[in-house]
């Protein structure tokens, strides 16, 4: 009896042995019993420094991690294997691969969605109704992409520094320099000669000033309903006397051009001259 229990105890330890270094070894796979898995690709054009068992985050936080990589002409093909069975990522969705910091580390894979926010009651990326057009559903593909490094930086300046010697960017530069301060001084000299102009236009300007007072005194006398009733009457006034004149010239001149009229005229001027002389005969005689 003691050795039935022995024994038993014994096989129950080499199971738990067993269970615990399979369960171990799945640990360092980065799989888990019981979690709900889901997995992606990701294209990269260069995925330098990544590994299978690669961490793979999202906003910093780690989940998942690279199953497998394959090399083709075309890519590299990297398998993520996704540890969070409720993470909805809105499309479009990119994998970068780089190190996990600018001065370097191990490689990763960090997932970015830049598309609108999903609502919590979206459908699971392993549930049939997974929109794949909305979402990142399991199977999917995404685009991957080079995160910046030290090194990518580093070869970026020194195409840059090339760039600039070949192209004589500082000499450029210097002419443009001496070119602005050419013309720095000509508006200054510009500047210096239009206050001389404005000088000279000075008593114009003043002149000008006074000839605006005087019109606005003008205006407003015009403006005072007293002034404008004495223009109407005066208007009115002399309408009235260039007709009375009119008239009369009519007048004479209708009277002169009529001979009966001019000869009583004459007649009694003859008469007239006859009677004063009968009435001051000496000093008709004188």
């Amino acid at each position: 009896m003691r050795r039935s229990v022995r024994d038993a105890i014994v096989g129950f330890t080499v199971i738990g042995g067993i269970v615990g270094f399979a369960s171990t070894a799945l640990w360092l796979r980065g799989l888990r019993l019981g979690a709900g898995h889901w997995s992606l690709t990701a294209r990269f054009n260069d995925a330098a420094g990544l590994a299978e068992r690669s961490p793979v985050t999202y906003r910093g936080i780690l989940v998942g991690s690279v199953r497998s990589i394959e090399v083709t002409p075309e890519a590299v093909v990297v398998e993520l294997e996704i540890n969070q069975a409720d993470l909805r990522l809105p499309l479009p969705v990119t994998a970068t691969v780089g190190a996990g910091s600018l001065l370097g580390g191990d490689a990763q894979v960090a997932l970015v969605s830049s598309g609108t926010p999903l609502p919590p009651d979206a459908p699971l990326p392993q549930a049939p109704g997974c929109q794949p057009t909305l979402q990142l559903c399991n199977g999917g593909t995404v685009v991957g992409r080079e995160a910046p490094s030290l090194s990518t930086v580093t070869a970026t300046m020194q195409a840059l520094l090339a760039q600039v010697q070949d192209e004589r960017v500082i000499p450029n530069v210097a002419a443009s320099l001496e070119q602005i301060e050419a013309s720095t001084k000509e508006f200054e000299e510009l500047t210096v000669q239009l206050q001389d102009e404005l000088a000279k236009a000075a008593p114009v300007i003043r002149n000008l000033e006074l000839a605006t007072a005087h019109l606005n005194n003008i205006a407003a006398s015009l403006d005072n309903p007293q002034t404008l009733s004495d223009l109407k009457q005066t208007a009115a006034n002399a309408a009235q006397l260039t007709a009375t004149i009119d008239a009369v010239g009519g007048d004479v001149a209708q009277l002169t051009s009529d001979p009966e009229f001019m000869k009583g005229v004459r007649n009694l001027t003859i008469g007239l001259g006859e009677l004063f002389g009968e009435i001051f005969p000496a000093q008709t005689a004188q």
